[in-house]
């Protein structure tokens, strides 16, 4: 397992917030809720620890005396909520403007890793839909330990490469989540269909929830550059040549009714809108964003 997407203090100090959704879901599990889910119709997933408030009835008596520790039968869909961890794996996001910091796309799947440690440790189900014009790797959301591994193994060798499209996961989900679910996207939005937010709106109507991490470099924010520079998509063959000088000021005016743009669409969308730089602490980011959904659930 690849264990640099986790990091272990980013984890530790989120290891007590729960992630929770604003909307109702299904199969909630039992002692947070009661679950739809009875009888031999669903499959076993794991045990996990007793905890106060978990059904009696499900601690399984053989491993008490093998560990001695009271442990409950976990079932795959007696979970809180099924999570879509949607990660843009476009060539734009293989961007750093600084070689000490990560990638936007290093960045987005160790966001997305760390809220899939978070889904799975309390229980939920985390699956991943890694797209560029087209879906490139799909796993089905699980709440299983032993499916953690693969998951961040797979966030781990993403390339960055091809257009965005991010359309094409929004398809996907719609075909293969028949259930109510949270869909989290991490992308830059550099998608070649402007109203990209409004496609996400598809998903809102099935009544998923939807969280997009706006995931931005400090150079595409900051814009930096003093100099003649080249600059050249990442994505096609366009480049353009300018003094960094010069051009600063329309650059920052553009980036800021685009970003203006981008978050009063999500309102629009009823899409919650997270905005990150990739030199923010990871934590900095997940931190407000669980307190939030913590409050929301109170």
């Amino acid at each position: 397992m690849n264990r640099g997407l986790l990091d272990p203090e980013v984890i530790a100090r989120l290891a007590t917030l729960k992630l929770r959704v604003r909307a109702i879901v299904e199969g909630v599990l039992t002692g947070l809720h009661k679950s739809p889910h009875h009888g031999q119709s669903v499959e076993f997933a794991e045990h996990k620890e007793y905890t106060p408030g978990d059904d009696v009835r499900r601690i399984d008596w053989k491993a008490y005396g093998k560990f001695d520790k009271y442990y409950v039968k976990q079932f795959e869909q007696e979970t809180n909520l099924r999570a879509w961890l949607v990660v843009d794996a476009s060539g734009s996001m293989g961007y750093r403007g600084d070689p000490r910091r990560m990638t936007k796309l290093e960045y987005a799947s160790a966001l997305a890793a760390s809220l899939a440690y978070l889904l799975v440790r309390q229980g939920d189900a985390a699956g991943l839909v890694a797209v560029n014009d087209r879906v490139l790797r799909s796993i089905a959301p699980r709440a299983a330990a032993s499916h953690l591994p693969a998951l961040v193994e797979a966030l781990a060798a993403l390339p960055a490469a091809g257009e965005t499209r991010l359309a094409a996961a929004v398809e996907h989900v719609l075909e293969q989540a028949p259930r109510r679910s949270t869909v989290v996207v991490f992308s830059d939005l550099f998608d070649r269909e402007e109203r990209v937010l409004k496609r996400l709106t598809l998903l809102r109507r099935r009544r998923h929830e939807v969280t997009v991490f706006h995931v931005l470099d400090p150079a595409e924010v900051d814009f930096p550059f003093e100099d003649p520079t080249l600059f050249v998509s990442m994505e096609d063959a366009r480049q353009v040549e300018a003094h960094g000088r010069h051009v600063r000021r329309g650059y920052l005016e553009v980036l800021g009714r685009w970003l203006a743009d981008v978050r009063r669409a999500a309102g629009e969308a009823d899409v919650e809108h997270v905005l990150c730089r990739t030199d923010e602490p990871l934590d900095g980011v997940l931190l407000p964003f669980l307190c939030r959904r913590e409050r929301h659930a109170a």
